[in-house]
């Protein structure tokens, strides 16, 4: 049966260490294992160096390996096997993938078939640091009792700060080449963009650049059409373009465009080798040594390159090669603003005129010449062809005649049977009011109208005229009561007047609650007479005459076109939005069941036909008008 123990936890790793190094110290071991370990001049060879020195320290070791993670791919690679580096050690990689996985230290026991007990067990230990998993360690031990394999597990738990330590370090030493390489970049760019005008901005990197990069000549060169122009070279303030010099430099840009990449000449071992011939042409012809080019991007395209080159005793690096390339990243986008900023308009629009000119009549850009024929084709469209032109204004459906149901006195809800959009006939009941405190009243009006009777009579049998026309009086006023609440008990019931639909009112969710007299209960509409009422902008009101005919879409019903005729525009404006709208009536051409007031949606108003230029554009020309009027003197 196997076992799995869990590590102990991380810990302090700070003491970790010291703690592993006393043990070791004190152990008396081999100091050549110690002097190995503390000269390391890579991974590998401090983790083998660190394996031995841990198997040593554990008794009756028969293999160890140490996995470390590859970060071009995210796999793990053998850095370390004991005790011979040409021992196959891969059973141990079912126990360092389960240590990886469950990302804590384990004890796994081998058990052959047919086999009583363990007879080893394989002890893996993940290593982390810095918050990641950077490798694993797996020692394969010989049988021993459970208390010694937990010592086994806790050694290499104390072990592992020692490797966390090397990864710490190259981890601070890449931050720190990071932070001085974002801040060499910084500076350089912060030289340039210190002047205003591009060419001395321009002049002033390339400066910057070859006296922080050791380079006999930095030239920087942007396109122009298919071209690259020279534009800056450092230490020149003025330069002739048409020399032998610059021609291969720009081939070289050129080139390196054409890539869309970094090309290096001679190539760095390691990295794919890119076209290089411009570049050992351009090393041939002027002695250079080392020749590397960084295309310039701004706003994903490639504007230009700048090329470095250096004597031959200092070839490029990939450290120098990704401070080039970390400088044109950032000089790119700063460099063409300021080339751009720094022609006259006129310029400008010329370039600008002329780079579309040639992909229209130059060689290639099929997709170009195709679309300026389209563009030709639909101006010429728009220029001579007629339309329909129609005058668009939001819409809304309103009933000719639309009553209220309110409140006939101050009360309770105490049914509401319909909510807006049910169909009701004339005289459903709509909502009914709490009546129990009305026949209450009433049955104590009635009470003492018994008691005045006999108040009444009792007066008339002692002859008093006096009491009998104060209790007449009383009695008057008592039937008058009674009256009232008889009338009140008659109207709890809120009806409807005609047959229709209800347009407003939901008093489901309100049953029990107050309402006030003359309170708006509902509001119910017919279901066949409406009118088309259209807000239309007071830009387009100029075009719209009684009598016009035109087609509504109803959001309800997208697919359907119900036509209307104008009949009434009134002179009267509402603000929405900002903008000024007039009222617009319409009358629709026959009756559709399926409509409800309130239902919304766009109408079109046909005017005449006229010219899809003009159709399209008169909004804006009017407006410029408008512009130009006011401005004007």
């Amino acid at each position: 049966m196997s076992s799995v123990f869990e590590s102990t936890g991380s810990g302090n790793r700070r003491g970790a260490a010291e703690s592993s190094s006393s043990l070791l110290y004190e152990s008396g071991h081999d100091a050549s294992l110690w002097a190995v370990l503390a000269g390391a001049s890579d991974a590998q060879q401090f983790c083998q160096s660190w394996l031995a020195i841990q198997s040593r320290l554990i008794p009756a070791v028969e293999g160890g390996l140490v996995l470390l993670l590859v970060q071009q791919d995210g796999s793990y690679a053998p850095a370390a096997v004991w005790p011979d580096v040409r021992r196959d050690m891969s059973y141990l990689t079912d126990a360092a993938q389960r240590a990886l996985t469950e990302g804590r230290g384990l004890v796994v026991p081998v058990i052959p078939e047919n086999a009583p007990a363990p007879t080893a067990y394989h002890v893996a230990y993940p290593i982390e640091a810095v918050g990641k998993l950077r490798g694993v360690v797996v020692m394969h031990v010989s049988p021993r009792p459970e208390p010694e394999l937990q010592g086994v597990l806790r050694q290499l738990h104390w072990g592992a700060a020692g490797l966390e330590v090397l990864f710490v370090r190259d981890e601070v030493y890449r931050e720190r080449a990071s932070r001085e390489r974002l801040q060499t970049v910084l500076e350089l760019v912060a030289a340039a963009a210190a002047h205003e005008r591009f060419s001395a901005a321009a002049t002033a990197l390339a400066t910057e650049l070859a006296t922080r990069l050791h380079c006999e000549r930095v030239t920087i060169g942007f396109l122009r059409g298919s071209k690259v122009h020279v534009d800056a070279v450092s230490h020149s303030a003025q330069f002739k373009e048409r020399t032998n010099l610059l021609r291969s430099v720009s081939a070289a840009m050129e080139e390196a465009i054409d890539q869309g990449g970094p090309v290096l000449y001679p190539p760095v071992p390691g990295r794919a080798a890119a076209v290089s011939r411009a570049h050992e042409e351009l090393a041939g012809k002027q002695g250079s040594g080392a020749i590397c080019t960084v295309p310039l991007s701004s706003a994903h395209q490639i504007v230009g390159a700048i090329t470095f080159e250096r004597p031959v005793d200092r070839p490029f690096d990939d450290d120098a090669l990704e401070l080039c390339e970390a400088v044109g990243g950032l000089a790119g986008p700063m460099l063409e603003v300021h080339r751009r900023e720094d022609q006259w308009l006129v310029v400008r629009a010329y370039w600008w005129y002329r780079e579309q000119f040639e992909k229209l009549v130059g060689p290639g850009h099929l997709g170009f010449k195709l679309a300026g024929l389209m563009v030709a084709a639909v101006v010429l469209f728009l220029l001579f062809a007629k339309g329909e032109y129609r005058v668009a204004a939001e819409t809304a459906l309103e009933p000719l005649v639309q009553q209220a149901a309110v409140a006939p006195f101050n009360g309770y809800i105490r049914d509401a049977p319909v909510r807006a959009g049910d169909l009701v006939k004339q005289g459903t009941v709509l909502a009914a009011l709490d009546d129990r405190e009305l026949k209450l009243e009433w049955l104590k009006h009635r009470s003492e109208q018994e008691e005045q009777f006999k108040q009444y009579r009792q007066a008339m049998a002692e002859h008093n005229q006096a009491q009998v026309l104060i209790v007449s009086a009383q009695l008057e006023q008592t039937r008058a009561q009674i009256d009232r609440v008889e009338d009140q008990l008659q109207r709890t019931l809120v009806t409807a007047p005609f047959d229709g639909v209800v347009v407003s009112g939901d008093l489901t969710q309100s049953l029990g609650a107050p309402v006030e007299r003359g309170s708006v209960l509902y509001e119910v509409a017919p279901l066949s007479s409406f009118r088309l009422i259209l807000k239309v902008d007071e830009r387009d009101v100029g075009d719209i005459k009684e009598g016009q005919r035109g087609n509504i879409l109803l959001s309800a019903f997208p697919r359907e076109p119900v036509p209307f005729q104008v009949q009434k525009i009134t002179p009267v404006s509402t603000a929405k939005e900002g903008r000024n709208y007039f009222r617009v009536e319409a009358a629709l051409d026959y009756d559709e069941p399926r409509l409800r007031p309130g239902m919304e949606g766009v109408g079109k108003i046909e005017v005449e036909r006229r010219r899809y230029a003009w159709i399209w554009s008169h909004q804006a020309i009017d407006s410029l008008r408008l512009m130009l009027w006011k401005w004007m003197p």
